[in-house]
């Protein structure tokens, strides 16, 4: 009796094995993980339901692009994204949803004297940042290690261990344009966006990067054909999301959603957010205006038809007619009224 035991044991055992040999031939195929759909939201059911870290524009754990054409304001715009993740407090007008993040900004665009006049009076009366808003800049005594072909294959590595060292939640690089001299080209794109996704996925992270526009007719509306090299970074990407810069005024902007995958489309061509580049202290910043339709800021009206609108404006206002009735009377937002009112009243 006991050897008829022991065999129904040593059958059981073996029939565990070659389960358990089948399923890890069944997950894994050639370079593909593949398992039952219910295994997967099994096991994303253990993982936390990402988070806004700036409004729905940008998820916990995404690889988000923000693009915009030169001078237009985006890595302004990025430091006050990194300022409100380090720190846990939300921009005006936008929305977080988490702790302060420990923030990696890794900037390739300014000089620390640079980066010092944005965040301060004259260089004095500095901005105080949160200390979980690490700032990096490529070494400029840099001698490239024997093991790496390029800069660029070492600035890869260089990331990893920026995350693993400084234990980095949040990654921002501006601008991914100084990773490739021609990220336009499409394999160079597709180079770039597969380190950041492996980069995400094995630590877990968030990566924002910055990229640019090539040069663009300013009376068309922005989409992801806008954005250099954009079918391998649109492809890769979690979402992206543009800055616009407004005919109206020359220091107005906007803000549009392009691609999301955690969200629906929020803030699009006809509900964009409107913001004003100031300085009233010591951070330069994106100032919420509110909300308005991407066609109020493209270029469509000469000089002296901005003149007429200015002066129906006045008129209007003269004959008492309130701003929402007058922006209803013009085609226009009730922000963009009031802000004009502002500068001709």
């Amino acid at each position: 009796m006991r050897d008829f035991y022991n065999k129904i044991e040593e059958f059981s055992t073996s029939c565990k094995a070659t389960e358990k040999q089948f399923v890890e031939r069944e997950e894994v195929t050639g370079c593909l993980i593949v398992k039952p759909a219910n295994t997967w939201v099994d096991e994303a059911k253990s993982r936390p339901i990402p988070k806004m870290l700036f409004s729905e524009f940008i998820y916990e754990g995404e690889v988000s692009v923000l693009f915009a054409d030169t001078n237009v304001g985006k890595s302004i715009l990025a430091v006050q994204i990194a300022d409100s993740i380090s720190s846990g407090i939300s921009i005006e007008g936008f929305e977080i949803e988490t702790a302060p993040k420990k923030v990696a900004y890794l900037d390739f665009e300014l000089s620390d004297k640079q980066f010092e006049k944005r965040y301060s009076q004259n260089y004095q009366n500095h901005y105080m940042f949160h200390n979980n808003f690490l700032r990096a800049e490529i070494d400029p005594d840099l001698e490239l290690p024997k093991n790496f072909d390029c800069i660029e294959d070492y600035l890869n590595h260089s990331f990893s261990t920026v995350v693993e060292k400084h234990q980095a939640e949040v990654l921002i690089i501006d601008n991914i344009t100084f990773l490739k001299s021609d990220n336009e080209r499409a394999k160079d794109a597709l180079l770039i966006m597969k380190h950041l996704k492996k980069l995400n996925r094995n630590y877990g992270i968030t990566i924002i990067v910055l990229a640019h526009t090539p040069k663009r007719n300013a009376i068309n509306p922005i989409t992801k054909n806008d954005l250099a090299g954009s079918k391998m970074l649109m492809n890769f990407c979690d979402s992206a999301f543009a800055i616009g810069e407004s005919a109206t005024e020359p220091d107005i902007r906007y803000v549009k959603q392009i691609k999301q995958r955690n969200t629906e489309k929020i803030y699009h061509e006809n509900n964009v957010v409107m913001c004003r580049i100031s300085q009233p202290y010591n951070f330069l910043k994106f100032e919420f205006l509110g909300y308005s339709t991407e066609q109020e800021h493209l270029r469509t009206f000469e000089a002296n038809t901005f003149k007429e609108r200015d002066s129906q404006i006045l008129e209007l206002k003269n004959e008492g007619l309130t701003n929402t009735k007058i922006a209803m009377e013009l085609g226009v937002s009730e922000g963009t009224i009031r802000n004009r009112l502002k500068k001709i009243a």
